[in-house]
């Protein structure tokens, strides 16, 4: 019996697929089909013959209309194109190499975060150069993105304090990843350099701890510079006035829908055999030229053999699927907030104070300090700092209008871009650093008087030595000087200081 089954199921497939040879001929041929051209059918028996034919299925409904496809752009606008060669290409991608090379899983991860901020950023750019200017709700929505990688920085930083290897790095590229929002300002260039000057202190401590142990840390922060360096040159050349949109252009929303056909619509399958078992099968292939009735010409759209892209999704598609709609993003604050002001903090970080965001006439007093702790002074406006004791160092970042009372320090005092500062020093101070600073004042006490102090790119700095002989508090102002005079002598370049007299 089990021989006999074998042999009538492959019989059954032999017939089924002469059958399938045929109706594919008559469906490519479009002609009638000949009767005289197929062997003349097996005989079946009277239950087969007595088996019911199902009418034909019914015609397939008509395709739905064509959807108006949006107007788009033939090419990315020159900004944006610039944009990829000279800040992703040229800058991103090979920073991000390097990242990966170093093989510490927290720095690789960091480098992700950098190339979704700046595919952010460059999405952004697109819609900037292809689309009107949106509503102030709707610019919300797409200024979130931007903001949310800036808060993922923050959050890998916080979340890796105890790796102090990379703790510096971590805290020099969360300061640079706030320079993307510089499309929310009127003069982004200016904007991305005051980023890079105030993150340069934690790329110079980086740089100084690997200089001899691993030149690649070095190259790496290097690397994380020069794509702010890249972004301030595209900002000024594209963007000197802040962004500006298309008004020519369509919508966002217009921009967003896809450009592209939705697929074919499904129609009922008419080659499935109908109810009834193999009996029926056969029934119907008996009906001759009556068994093509039900079948529809198959466009070449829907031919696999004509388009690999049916293939590679294994089945042709049926009904047309609406575009998935792009989830729900939480609405954000303010574009403003993108760079805007953030908490007062005054906490001891291990073993570093941190006084950052402080301002309106706030006066900031550390007492209980020890000689390895370190005083860090960070986006501070109007704001006085008193330290007392003795501490490691204090380091000045960002601020303005910032005063500095110390008593004594082991190894420096450094400020950075920080206009109109004014610093005293009623101890002992081996050196003082100023960089990239307009207006300062520096009060030195007899005890610091062998006190080293280095500028750059400074202007307006006055030191202020006490007067021998005079009760104390009697200063006697000294301004460092700004002007070089610069001659060649014996093939070699001599530098002195321009005096003036009178």
């Amino acid at each position: 019996m089990a021989g006999q089954g074998l042999h009538s199921m492959a019989t059954i497939i032999k017939r089924l697929e002469a059958a399938t040879s045929r109706l594919e001929d008559i469906a490519a041929s479009q002609s009638g089909f000949t009767p005289h051209s197929a062997p003349p059918p097996q005989p079946l028996s009277p239950a087969s013959v007595a088996a019911p034919i199902p009418p034909p299925p019914p015609p397939p409904p008509p395709p739905p209309p064509q959807p108006v496809i949006p107007p788009s752009l033939d090419q990315f606008p020159p900004a944006v194109v610039a944009f990829d060669e000279n800040v992703i290409a040229a800058n991103v991608k090979p920073w991000v190499e390097l990242s990966n090379s170093l093989e510490i899983p927290v720095l690789a991860e960091v480098a992700t975060l950098v190339t979704k901020e700046y595919d952010e950023l460059r999405n952004f750019l697109v819609l900037v150069g292809a689309c009107q200017k949106p509503e102030q709700h709707q610019m919300e929505s797409l200024l979130a993105p931007i903001q949310g990688t800036i808060e993922v920085f923050t959050k890998v930083k916080d979340s890796n304090r105890r790796q102090r290897e990379i703790f510096g790095h971590l805290q020099f590229v969360s300061e640079i990843a706030v320079a993307v929002a510089w499309v929310v300002h009127e003069n982004p260039a200016r904007y991305v350099k005051d980023v890079k000057e105030s993150s340069d202190y934690y790329g110079n401590r980086v740089i100084k701890d690997y200089k001899e142990k691993d030149p690649r840390h070095v190259e790496w922060c290097r690397g994380l510079s020069s794509i702010l360096d890249a972004v301030r040159d595209h900002a000024n050349e594209f963007y000197k006035s802040g962004i500006f949109w298309n008004e020519s252009g369509p919508t966002v929303d217009e921009f967003r829908v896809p450009a592209e056909v939705p697929p074919p619509p499904d129609t009922a399958p008419t080659g499935a055999p109908p109810a009834g078992g193999v009996a029926a099968v056969f029934a119907e292939l008996n009906r001759g030229e009556d068994v093509t009735k039900g079948l529809r010409k198959v466009d070449k759209s829907e031919m696999t053999h004509k388009n690999p892209s049916l293939r590679a999704g294994h089945t042709v598609p049926g009904s047309p699927t609406p575009p998935a709609a792009g989830k729900k993003p939480v609405r954000p604050t303010k574009p403003a907030a993108l760079a805007g002001k953030k908490p007062p903090k005054f906490t001891l970080d291990g073993s570093k104070w941190l006084v950052e965001h402080q301002e309106n006439n706030a006066v900031i007093t550390i007492d209980q300090t020890s000689l390895n702790q370190s005083v860090n002074i960070y986006n501070c406006n109007n704001t006085t700092v008193i330290v007392k004791g003795k501490v490691n160092a204090v380091t000045l970042v960002r601020s303005s209008k910032t005063s500095i009372l110390v008593e004594s320090v082991v190894s420096s005092i450094s400020v950075t871009a920080s206009p109109s500062f004014a610093l005293q020093v009623t101890g002992v101070v081996p050196m003082i650093q100023v960089d990239n600073t307009d207006s300062g004042q520096i009060y030195l006490s007899k005890e610091s008087l062998t006190a080293e102090i280095t500028t750059a790119k400074c202007s307006a700095i006055n030191v202020s030595l006490p007067v021998e002989g005079e009760e104390e508090g009697v200063f006697s102002e000294h301004p460092i000087p700004e002007m070089l005079r610069t001659v060649v002598r014996d093939g070699k370049l001599v530098t002195a200081f321009v005096e003036h007299s009178g």
